[in-house]
């Protein structure tokens, strides 16, 4: 007899609350754990279920693609960042001094989840600068450039676009791996940037 996919018959379709968040909760651990020993492109979503010990229509009603799986795992460390930067913004009045914590906060965010990012941008899965997660970057980014004091002429829209398209993941995985860049080079770069823009 073949085996029964446990979604299909012989079970309630329809999960408790608990165990849907325990069962999310280890295929988000079990995907974080693979990607860190295998990397993100080697595991197949089947391997994660596997390994999670569920089958895959419990993975694919929580996550229908790998996009899905790897927003959910830099979720937790997207809210985190949040959090420090509204803490950050409330505390320190200068906007400057802000911006420029901010841009080596989001680029080290970028560097320790430089896997997850590419998966994301890449296969037509969604690009991460039109992603709303992401986007508050770049809204954060004119905010803080808005109280500046800076001459009048200086188009800080697009002084916000310049700076967040810096902060993309192909641009720094161009940056970092073909050019071989430092970080510290990189963040150089960005506040230099930003004090030119600035005029």
């Amino acid at each position: 007899m073949n085996r029964v996919d446990d979604d299909l018959i012989f079970r309630d379709p329809r999960p408790s609350r608990a165990d849907a968040v325990k069962n999310r909760d280890r295929l988000l651990r079990t995907a974080q754990r693979l990607f860190g020993e295998q990397g993100v492109d080697t595991v197949s979503m089947s391997a994660v279920a596997e390994a999670a010990g569920v089958g895959k229509g419990t993975l694919y009603r929580h996550f229908a693609s790998k996009g899905d799986l790897c927003r959910a795992l830099l979720d937790e460390d997207q809210r985190h960042m949040q959090t420090e930067t509204f803490e950050r913004l409330r505390t320190h009045p200068d906007p400057y001094a802000n911006l420029v914590w901010f841009l080596g906060e989001v680029l080290a965010f970028a560097e320790r989840n430089a896997a997850l990012l590419l998966v994301e941008v890449g296969g037509g899965e969604g690009i991460a600068l039109d992603h709303p997660a992401h986007f508050w970057w770049r809204q954060t980014i004119r905010g803080l450039l808005n109280r500046i004091d800076a001459p009048d002429c200086i188009d800080r829209d697009y002084a916000a676009d310049v700076l967040y398209l810096m902060l993309d993941a192909r641009t720094l995985h161009f940056q970092r791996q073909v050019q071989g860049y430092s970080r510290e080079r990189v963040h150089t770069g960005l506040i230099t940037t930003l004090a030119r823009l600035l005029g």
